[in-house]
């Protein structure tokens, strides 16, 4: 598809529409998915997996929904002025996967995500310094009991925080854009899961690769709890490397577990 020259006010208000079409559009078949098959329609089977029993606040869902429209406004500004950084030719990005080689694809996936990861923990532990919480960082946290739709509702300051990352990169690190798309998919993804209030990853701990490298519901749910542990993005390894993982996650997610009927027949 061929972009229209973003030089032009009309070209770049019709690609920062679209691109807040598929955004928003995408949390909400994600987080509305999510939230309908774990809280809804299979609910009872979930139910001894869920972390809170509490019910949501009144009002929070049309909260969160508001503010992650905020954030996919901010997002999609971001996605135009990288298109923008693409046509001016200041991006590493490429269409032809032969140009760095099939194994670069997922080397540099990885290195992305590393990368993102760090960026990211770092940011979050200055985000709740207690001067800088109460202005950028305390909307999300307004969610005490997440949920799939606690994802993306963040305040605009934080939501610019996040989109900045991905344009600096993409003028750092060659990425192929199908490697970009898949990012972007996976940070969705993996961030609703972490919202979803309910620990998908079955089994004990110390048995689970999942539950020790990679942040489920379990873990995310102790940081909107406990405010000064847990602060990764999509791992664990930065949270075990400077001692901020929470004492209470293994106790936790192994209670999970015990309570769970079908994972005690499995693993008996």
């Amino acid at each position: 598809m061929q972009l229209p020259d973003l030089d032009s006010l009309p070209a770049l208000f019709a690609t920062t529409a679209m691109l807040f079409i598929i955004i928003t559009g995408r949390y909400f078949v994600v987080a509305g998915l999510f939230y309908f098959i774990f809280h809804k329609w299979f609910k009872t089977k979930w139910f001894s997996r869920k972390i809170n029993t509490k019910d949501y606040k009144p009002g929070q869902f049309r909260s969160e929904v508001l503010w992650s429209m905020l954030t996919g406004l901010i997002f999609s500004m971001a996605g135009t002025f990288t298109l923008w950084l693409w046509q001016k030719g200041y991006t590493k990005i490429y269409v032809d996967p032969m140009q760095h080689g099939w194994l670069y694809l997922p080397v540099s996936l990885v290195i992305l995500m590393f990368v993102h990861e760090t960026y990211y923990y770092w940011l979050h532990r200055w985000m709740h310094k207690p001067a800088i919480f109460k202005i950028v960082h305390k909307v999300h946290h307004n969610s005490n009991i997440t949920s799939p739709f606690t994802a993306f509702s963040f305040h605009p300051l934080e939501g610019i925080l996040q989109a900045v990352f991905l344009p600096a990169m993409l003028m750092l690190l060659p990425l192929h854009y199908s490697v970009i798309l898949l990012q972007l998919t996976i940070m969705t993804v993996s961030s609703v899961i972490n919202h979803l209030d309910i620990e998908i990853y079955p089994g004990a701990y110390e048995k689970n690769i999942f539950a020790r490298w990679v942040i489920g519901a379990t873990h995310h749910s102790l940081h909107h709890k406990q405010f000064r542990y847990n602060f990764g993005l999509y791992f664990t390894f930065w949270d075990k490397l400077k001692h901020t993982e929470s004492p209470e996650f293994r106790r936790k997610f192994n209670a999970l577990k015990e309570n769970d009927p079908a994972l005690q027949k499995t693993n008996t």
